[in-house]
């Protein structure tokens, strides 16, 4: 019996391109809970809130770890809630605080 190769090349799996995996969002903040994420970031980072996005990362807003937690406390404050620790290390953009806030809020109630 002959032996047949493969090309590991002929194998692998197409990745995306042109960022669509960046264009698709699954928010569960409501607008309001955003609203207010953003603007207790751009008060906590003394930064003007037209520069709080949603897709915005604490590290693209000069926020190192010590400011993301003091955000969160902050939020934490604002909301009546308590997210603990676990939760907050997931956090990279202003939209994953908000949609923690969202869902802490509804487990809380």
């Amino acid at each position: 019996m002959p032996s047949i190769q493969i090309s590991r090349a002929a194998t692998k799996t197409p990745k995306l391109s042109h960022g669509y995996k960046n264009q698709i969002s699954c928010s569960i903040a409501q607008p309001e809970t955003l609203e207010v994420v953003q603007s207790t970031i751009a008060k906590q980072l003394s930064i003007d809130e037209s520069t709080v996005t949603p897709q915005t990362k604490f590290a693209d807003l000069g926020a190192d770890s010590l400011d993301t937690v003091e955000i969160m406390m902050a939020l934490e404050e604002k909301f009546g809630v308590s997210i603990g620790e676990e939760g907050a290390q997931n956090i990279a953009t202003v939209q994953d605080a908000a949609d923690l806030i969202q869902k802490v809020k509804e487990v809380e109630i």
